[in-house]
Protein backbone atom coordinates (compact mmCIF):
# COMPACT_ATOMS: atom_id res chain seq x y z
CA UNK A 1 0.00 0.00 0.00
CA UNK A 2 1.41 3.43 -0.91
CA UNK A 3 2.51 5.73 1.88
CA UNK A 4 -0.05 8.41 2.64
CA UNK A 5 0.64 11.91 3.90
CA UNK A 6 -2.58 12.47 5.84
CA UNK A 7 -4.44 10.96 8.78
CA UNK A 8 -6.68 8.87 6.53
CA UNK A 9 -6.64 7.58 2.97
CA UNK A 10 -9.65 9.78 2.18
CA UNK A 11 -7.84 12.89 3.45
CA UNK A 12 -4.74 11.92 1.48
CA UNK A 13 -6.76 11.52 -1.73
CA UNK A 14 -8.57 14.81 -1.12
CA UNK A 15 -5.26 16.63 -0.58
CA UNK A 16 -3.78 15.18 -3.78
CA UNK A 17 -6.87 16.05 -5.79
CA UNK A 18 -6.76 19.59 -4.37
CA UNK A 19 -3.07 19.87 -5.34
CA UNK A 20 -3.85 18.70 -8.88
CA UNK A 21 -6.76 21.12 -9.25
CA UNK A 22 -4.70 24.04 -7.91
CA UNK A 23 -1.87 23.17 -10.30
CA UNK A 24 -4.30 22.94 -13.22
CA UNK A 25 -5.83 26.33 -12.39
CA UNK A 26 -2.39 27.92 -12.17
CA UNK A 27 -1.28 26.50 -15.52
CA UNK A 28 -4.51 27.55 -17.22
CA UNK A 29 -4.19 31.11 -15.93
CA UNK A 30 -0.55 31.29 -17.04
CA UNK A 31 -0.99 29.83 -20.51
CA UNK A 32 -4.67 30.28 -21.38
CA UNK A 33 -4.61 26.69 -22.67
CA UNK A 34 -6.16 23.53 -21.19
CA UNK A 35 -3.33 21.87 -19.25
CA UNK A 36 -2.17 18.33 -19.94
CA UNK A 37 -2.40 15.80 -17.14
CA UNK A 38 1.37 15.32 -17.18
CA UNK A 39 1.98 19.08 -16.79
CA UNK A 40 -0.53 19.22 -13.96
CA UNK A 41 1.05 16.27 -12.17
CA UNK A 42 4.50 17.82 -12.56
CA UNK A 43 3.34 21.17 -11.19
CA UNK A 44 1.71 19.38 -8.24
CA UNK A 45 4.92 17.43 -7.54
CA UNK A 46 3.38 14.07 -8.40
CA UNK A 47 4.20 11.35 -10.90
CA UNK A 48 2.37 11.66 -14.22
CA UNK A 49 0.54 8.40 -13.57
CA UNK A 50 -0.82 9.79 -10.30
CA UNK A 51 -2.95 12.32 -12.18
CA UNK A 52 -4.70 9.51 -14.04
CA UNK A 53 -5.81 8.01 -10.72
CA UNK A 54 -7.96 11.11 -10.25
CA UNK A 55 -8.85 12.20 -13.80
CA UNK A 56 -9.13 9.87 -16.76
CA UNK A 57 -8.62 12.58 -19.39
CA UNK A 58 -8.01 16.26 -19.95
CA UNK A 59 -11.77 16.66 -20.40
CA UNK A 60 -12.47 15.07 -16.98
CA UNK A 61 -9.87 17.36 -15.41
CA UNK A 62 -11.49 20.46 -16.92
CA UNK A 63 -14.95 19.31 -15.83
CA UNK A 64 -13.60 18.87 -12.28
CA UNK A 65 -12.11 22.35 -12.49
CA UNK A 66 -15.53 23.78 -13.43
CA UNK A 67 -17.16 21.95 -10.49
CA UNK A 68 -14.41 23.34 -8.26
CA UNK A 69 -14.67 26.97 -9.44
CA UNK A 70 -18.43 27.23 -9.85
CA UNK A 71 -19.52 27.15 -6.17
CA UNK A 72 -16.94 29.80 -5.29
CA UNK A 73 -18.06 31.93 -8.25
CA UNK A 74 -21.69 31.68 -7.13
CA UNK A 75 -20.81 32.48 -3.51
CA UNK A 76 -18.80 35.56 -4.51
CA UNK A 77 -21.73 36.89 -6.52
CA UNK A 78 -24.23 36.18 -3.75
CA UNK A 79 -21.98 37.83 -1.13
CA UNK A 80 -21.48 40.92 -3.30
CA UNK A 81 -25.21 41.23 -3.87
CA UNK A 82 -25.99 40.74 -0.17
CA UNK A 83 -23.60 43.59 0.70
CA UNK A 84 -25.42 46.02 -1.60
CA UNK A 85 -27.65 48.50 0.29
CA UNK A 86 -30.74 48.14 -1.93
CA UNK A 87 -32.28 45.69 -4.38
CA UNK A 88 -31.48 48.16 -7.16
CA UNK A 89 -27.83 48.34 -6.16
CA UNK A 90 -27.71 44.54 -6.24
CA UNK A 91 -27.90 44.79 -10.04
CA UNK A 92 -24.58 46.67 -10.18
CA UNK A 93 -23.12 44.41 -7.49
CA UNK A 94 -24.02 41.34 -9.56
CA UNK A 95 -22.49 42.79 -12.71
CA UNK A 96 -19.27 44.00 -11.07
CA UNK A 97 -18.79 40.71 -9.17
CA UNK A 98 -19.06 38.77 -12.43
CA UNK A 99 -16.61 41.13 -14.11
CA UNK A 100 -14.15 40.82 -11.22
CA UNK A 101 -14.28 37.03 -11.43
CA UNK A 102 -13.54 37.16 -15.15
CA UNK A 103 -10.70 39.60 -14.47
CA UNK A 104 -9.26 37.16 -11.91
CA UNK A 105 -9.35 34.33 -14.42
CA UNK A 106 -12.19 32.17 -13.07
CA UNK A 107 -13.97 32.30 -16.42
CA UNK A 108 -10.96 30.76 -18.18
CA UNK A 109 -11.90 27.27 -16.99
CA UNK A 110 -15.29 27.29 -18.68
CA UNK A 111 -13.84 28.80 -21.84
CA UNK A 112 -11.12 26.14 -21.99
CA UNK A 113 -13.65 23.36 -21.53
CA UNK A 114 -15.93 24.80 -24.21
CA UNK A 115 -13.01 25.07 -26.63
CA UNK A 116 -11.92 21.50 -25.91
CA UNK A 117 -15.27 19.75 -25.94
CA UNK A 118 -18.24 21.53 -27.44
CA UNK A 119 -21.37 19.48 -27.26
CA UNK A 120 -24.86 19.01 -25.92
CA UNK A 121 -23.83 17.74 -22.46
CA UNK A 122 -21.55 20.70 -21.90
CA UNK A 123 -24.16 23.12 -23.22
CA UNK A 124 -26.70 21.74 -20.73
CA UNK A 125 -24.20 22.02 -17.85
CA UNK A 126 -23.31 25.59 -18.86
CA UNK A 127 -26.99 26.54 -19.14
CA UNK A 128 -27.74 25.10 -15.69
CA UNK A 129 -24.84 26.95 -14.11
CA UNK A 130 -25.85 30.16 -15.89
CA UNK A 131 -29.41 29.88 -14.52
CA UNK A 132 -28.17 29.28 -10.99
CA UNK A 133 -25.76 32.22 -11.06
CA UNK A 134 -28.47 34.43 -12.55
CA UNK A 135 -31.07 33.43 -9.92
CA UNK A 136 -30.21 36.16 -7.37
CA UNK A 137 -30.28 38.81 -10.10
CA UNK A 138 -33.72 37.68 -11.25
CA UNK A 139 -34.90 37.72 -7.62
CA UNK A 140 -33.62 41.29 -7.13
CA UNK A 141 -35.34 42.44 -10.32
CA UNK A 142 -38.57 40.71 -9.30
CA UNK A 143 -38.42 42.40 -5.87
CA UNK A 144 -38.25 45.73 -7.73
CA UNK A 145 -41.38 44.80 -9.74
CA UNK A 146 -39.42 44.92 -12.99
CA UNK A 147 -41.51 43.50 -15.81
CA UNK A 148 -40.11 40.22 -17.22
CA UNK A 149 -37.21 40.00 -14.74
CA UNK A 150 -35.71 36.95 -16.45
CA UNK A 151 -35.51 38.79 -19.77
CA UNK A 152 -34.06 41.90 -18.13
CA UNK A 153 -31.51 39.66 -16.37
CA UNK A 154 -30.42 38.37 -19.79
CA UNK A 155 -29.92 41.97 -20.94
CA UNK A 156 -27.85 42.71 -17.82
CA UNK A 157 -25.73 39.67 -18.64
CA UNK A 158 -25.28 40.95 -22.19
CA UNK A 159 -23.82 44.16 -20.71
CA UNK A 160 -21.56 42.07 -18.44
CA UNK A 161 -20.42 40.13 -21.51
CA UNK A 162 -19.65 43.38 -23.32
CA UNK A 163 -17.57 44.57 -20.35
CA UNK A 164 -15.79 41.20 -20.37
CA UNK A 165 -14.83 41.80 -23.99
CA UNK A 166 -13.31 45.13 -22.93
CA UNK A 167 -11.20 43.30 -20.36
CA UNK A 168 -10.11 40.74 -22.92
CA UNK A 169 -9.13 43.50 -25.36
CA UNK A 170 -6.68 44.88 -22.80
CA UNK A 171 -8.76 47.56 -21.13
CA UNK A 172 -8.24 47.63 -17.40
CA UNK A 173 -10.74 46.52 -14.82
CA UNK A 174 -11.55 50.12 -13.82
CA UNK A 175 -12.35 51.09 -17.41
CA UNK A 176 -14.56 48.02 -17.86
CA UNK A 177 -16.42 48.76 -14.59
CA UNK A 178 -16.89 52.40 -15.61
CA UNK A 179 -18.40 51.38 -18.96
CA UNK A 180 -20.57 48.78 -17.23
CA UNK A 181 -21.92 51.41 -14.83
CA UNK A 182 -22.46 53.90 -17.66
CA UNK A 183 -24.89 51.44 -19.22
CA UNK A 184 -26.51 49.92 -16.11
CA UNK A 185 -26.35 53.01 -13.88
CA UNK A 186 -29.44 54.77 -15.31
CA UNK A 187 -31.56 51.63 -14.83
CA UNK A 188 -30.33 51.20 -11.27
CA UNK A 189 -30.92 54.88 -10.41
CA UNK A 190 -34.41 54.73 -11.89
CA UNK A 191 -35.11 51.77 -9.61
CA UNK A 192 -33.89 53.65 -6.52
CA UNK A 193 -30.22 52.71 -6.29
CA UNK A 194 -27.02 54.72 -6.58
CA UNK A 195 -25.91 53.25 -9.90
CA UNK A 196 -22.34 52.94 -8.61
CA UNK A 197 -20.37 49.95 -7.29
CA UNK A 198 -20.54 49.50 -3.54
Amino acid sequence: MPRISAATVAEHRAARERALLDAAHAILLETGEPPSLSDVAGRAGLARTSAYQYFGSKRELLQAMVRDVYPRWTERIRAAMAAAPTDADRIIAYAVANLDLVDEGAHAVGSALAALEPGEALDEQAALMHREVQGPLIAALAALDVEAPDEVAELVNAVVHGATLLLESGKGRDVAVARLCAVLGPLVRELGGSGRPV
